[in-house]
């Protein structure tokens, strides 16, 4: 009796470590391959302020009634140059209106979305993306390290 208890107790461990395991590799993937913003709306996201192994910061303005196609960010930090109204839509999720003031910021966790600027003026943004700590042990696409 004893012995099938540690067999059952390992197989719930390993299972466990499994379940971790593909849980982190699925995460991992949607961060690294999903659609880089600056591939999908180079007309918005206008550049790399700065990029490392901890963080890429970019420059974005998005012009009245323009929308930015579908695309991922990790974790990252919006901090708002200008005053905006932008309608985001999360993937699965109705859109929600934000209005967002020149100098606020606004942390949003890892996301596929889409957004449109619904206001009267140009925003502008710093877009800052956190990098997970374990991407860069993983090979990246070769576009992705652009």
């Amino acid at each position: 009796m004893e012995i099938n208890t540690k067999l059952n107790t390992l197989k719930t461990i390993k299972l466990i470590s499994k379940t971790q395991f593909i849980g982190l590799f699925l995460m991992l993937s949607a961060a690294m391959y999903g659609q880089d913003p600056i591939k999908v709306a180079p007309n918005a996201y206008k550049k790399v302020v700065l990029e490392n192994e901890k963080v890429r910061v970019l420059e974005v303005e998005i012009a009245t009634g323009e929308t930015i196609p579908w695309h991922t960010h990790p974790n990252h930090v919006a901090y708002a140059l200008t005053d905006a109204k932008i309608d985001i839509t999360d993937k699965g999720k109705a859109p929600v209106s934000v209005d967002i003031k020149a100098g606020e910021a606004l942390y949003i966790p890892a996301v596929t979305h889409m957004a449109k600027n619904v206001g009267g003026t140009t925003a502008r943004l710093i877009v800052t993306e956190i990098k997970h700590p374990m991407a860069k042990k993983m090979k990246m696409p070769a576009e992705a390290k652009k």
